[in-house]
């Protein structure tokens, strides 16, 4: 019989994981960090930093847990059989990261038997590592998140992002255009993590996006579940690359059913000059 892997003990690699990649990425972040590849677009990109961030953390993983399994946005899907699947983000907002902007991140959640229980994102620019495991709170620090509650529809701040196929763009621009009357106002920070991680602490009042992978929100959203926000996709589907929505549970419900009627799931024929 198989004996399940020791949270506290996951959660902790995990922090100290995803500390040590996000200290190293800002030490050997160049002036103008280089594109070595795009993926879905020529927006979508690549640095090397990426890979080496991701082959740190695999280093560590395979050092302390060498027959766990490993997902990784850059180096793909790892099998293993030791009893826990590690889902790792390297750099969650690339482009931020290429730009000098501050808000990216280090993601990294540990899935057990299909179920992610715990996870750990630094956001090292602003010097923040927030931290959950699965029914013991989420944790920014040394302190513990709550996030924002009772908040009417109308008074909410809402975070967003958007995909990077031109297509896309143009429907979630179509959708935004009748969420935005709606509520107090949006912010589009680049980093579905880091998104996610601010409506655990309270820093937004909800978040959607349309196009997010599953190591975008693994981590986040353990973290933001945890701190009493629930997330999900429309028509009660699991969250997912159609659509990822997180909130408080009164909110979820107010802007979910905001967004089911503009059909945000869909994408128009890509746009070509």
């Amino acid at each position: 019989m198989r004996v399940s892997p020791d949270r506290a003990e996951l959660l902790a690699l995990a922090v100290s994981i995803a500390d040590e990649a996000g200290r190293m990425l800002v030490a050997k972040r160049p002036a103008r960090p280089e594109v070595v590849e795009t993926k879905s677009s020529p927006t979508d990109v690549v640095t090397a930093l990426d890979r080496a961030a991701e082959e740190l953390i695999r280093a560590r993983i395979a050092a302390a847990r060498p027959y766990d399994a490993v997902l990784g946005e850059e180096g793909g899907d790892t099998p293993g059989t030791g009893g826990a699947r590690w889902v790792v983000d390297p750099i969650d907002g690339t482009v931020n990261f290429l730009y000098g902007l501050p808000d990216w991140a280090v993601s990294i959640g540990v899935e057990v038997d299909g179920e992610i229980v715990a996870g750990a994102v630094s956001v090292p620019r602003r010097g923040e590592l927030y931290s959950a495991s699965r029914g013991e709170g989420a944790w920014l620090g040394g302190e513990r998140l709550r996030c924002n509650t009772g908040v009417a529809l109308d008074r909410a701040l809402v975070a967003t992002g958007f995909g990077y196929d031109s297509g896309r763009r143009a429907v979630q621009a179509e959708v935004l255009a009748h969420v935005l009357p709606r509520v107090r106002d949006i912010r589009r920070g680049g980093s579905c993590a880091v998104d996610l991680c601010s409506v655990a602490a309270g820093r937004v009042d909800a978040y959607y996006e349309r196009g997010t992978n599953y190591w975008d929100h693994a981590a986040a959203g353990l973290i933001a579940t945890e701190a009493g926000a629930r997330i999900g996709g429309l028509r009660g589907r699991p969250h997912g690359t159609d659509m990822v929505v997180c909130a408080a549970p009164g909110l979820f419900d107010r802007l979910h059913d905001l967004l089911v009627p503009l059909d945000p799931e869909r994408d128009a024929p890509a746009v070509h000059e």
